[in-house]
């Protein structure tokens, strides 16, 4: 039982006492790496097809993207929900609501998944067809997609098993599962691509088996576990109270998440106008800098359950610290990697295509996104900290107002007056700029409101004090 005990402590991490800089490193590398490989095995779908299916199998996995995000971010919101509540509790010590809670997530993951199977299959074509996909690349997307949401239940399981251990300080394990599921991707895309010459179809069912084999590693892990966020199999339904808990805080990540992707689904109609070697290009580019994202994402995921749990703990001098560290650290990650992904970024997108110009469409594009990319980052980690304290209204509206709506209006006023890839591609710094700045009023807002909140709490109990000792004395 010490050796489990023992064990057990070396995979969670107390985030409310110790050094706060070294702790958010060990927890956030173990991330970037997570996010790293799985972006590295993603790109051996795109590479695997690029190279043996040709360019309208790459821009028909590429194009998907976009719709695909839209119709599963409110899904991945709510873990984000269940990763906010874990880490309160856990910080609070309140151990049977944070039973309560892995268990309701758990199986509004499995719900959730069958639902998205069923959106995924009837909504592909008619969705694809709306945003104008070409004639020679629709039917390719339609095919991926319905093999991919084969996979969603056990996409959501793996995401909010994984949500519900980086909230207690684990991002080691998930690691691990990530690892061993990728090798399999990679191995069974070339087998269906190559070897059985199933195009995009052998890439989505590469995808839908190796994300069924991370779920299965997270779910084993969660039952075999000895501590307070042990699975139980007799005890999986959903509590209401924490359900509803989950999504006061998830259903405003993923309707942003949703209705970004609405923008993003705006702004691939119109990148798809400029036809199929654009989109390849755009494709390889975006690839790239998903890279750089993940990895700014990572800190976001980092500020996210760092803050989660201080507020639980009511540790808010510490809260700061955690948001200021994080906010250089993301600079830091951005800059470096954004910048390298423009520096090599022919040599890179060379392993994508070797049609020249497919990389020239590319490096337009990276020019304009990857170079200012940190921006986005320090955006999303701002949104972390408001998120981390239960606040999950108000960066909804900000990143909606500043991120999506002006977005969509630049498509339609400078887009529409000065029409080129290079001003479709400028909407996305301009966008997060603005948006950073908001959630920055937003946040000294909100910490401004919550010291408000606890001065009066302090003076109430303060005040109860002093009458108890005034009637003891009588």
């Amino acid at each position: 039982m010490d050796a489990q005990r023992k064990t057990r402590k070396s995979y969670e991490m107390d985030m409310c006492n110790g050094p706060v800089f070294t702790k958010l490193i060990a927890f956030a590398v173990p991330l970037i790496l997570s996010g790293l490989l799985q972006l590295l095995f993603n790109a051996a779908d795109i590479i695997v097809v690029g190279r043996f299916a040709g360019s309208d199998s790459l821009a028909a996995v590429g194009s998907t993207s976009s719709l695909i995000n839209l119709l599963v971010n409110v899904f991945i919101g709510l873990s984000i929900g269940a990763n906010v509540l874990v880490a309160q509790y856990y910080g609070a010590r309140k151990l049977k609501d944070l039973e309560d809670t892995v268990h309701t997530a758990i199986v509004l993951a499995g719900v959730g998944g069958c639902v998205l199977i069923a959106l995924g299959y009837f909504l592909a074509d008619p969705m694809l067809t709306l945003m104008g996909s070409p004639e020679n690349v629709r039917p390719l997307s339609v095919l991926y997609m319905k093999i991919f949401f084969l996979g969603m239940p056990a996409t959501l399981v793996y995401n909010f098993g994984s949500a519900i251990l980086r909230a207690v300080g684990d991002t080691k394990r998930p690691l691990y599962f990530l690892l061993f599921a990728g090798v399999v991707n990679v191995l069974l895309n070339l087998f269906f691509v190559i070897q059985c010459s199933m195009g995009v179809a052998g890439v989505a069912l590469a995808t839908a088996v190796s994300q069924t084999i991370s779920a299965l590693l997270i779910v084993r892990c969660l039952l075999k576990t000895e501590a307070a966020y042990q699975l139980k199999l007799d005890r999986l339904r959903i509590t209401p109270a924490k359900l509803g808990a989950i999504a006061r805080i998830g259903l405003p990540a993923g309707m942003q998440g949703a209705i970004f992707s609405i923008s993003n689904v705006l702004i691939q109609s119109s990148l798809n106008s400029f036809g199929s070697v654009a989109m390849a290009g755009s494709t390889a580019s975006a690839n790239i800098e998903g890279f750089v994202y993940t990895a700014m994402n990572a800190v976001y995921q980092t500020a996210l359950s760092f803050t989660s749990q201080n507020f639980g703990a009511r540790k808010f001098g510490r809260m700061t610290k955690v948001l200021l560290y994080c906010l250089g650290i993301v600079t830091a990650i951005g800059v470096v990697m954004g910048g390298g992904a423009v520096l090599f970024g022919p040599q890179l997108l060379g392993i994508y295509s070797s049609d020249p110009e497919v990389i020239t469409y590319g490096m337009q594009r990276l020019r304009f996104v990857s170079g200012p990319y940190f921006v986005c980052g320090l955006m999303d980690t701002m949104v972390g900290g408001l998120r981390g304290m239960g606040y999950s209204v108000a960066p909804m509206f900000v990143s909606l107002t500043g991120a999506c709506a002006l977005r969509i209006v630049w498509l339609f006023t400078v887009f529409v007056r000065y029409r080129s890839l290079g001003t479709l591609y400028l909407s996305y710094p301009v966008t997060w700029t603005v948006t950073f700045l908001a959630h920055v009023v937003s946040y000294l807002v909100i910490r401004r409101r919550i010291a408000k909140r606890l001065a009066r709490e302090e003076a109430y109990w303060q005040s109860q004090a002093k009458r108890e000792q005034e009637q003891n004395g009588e």
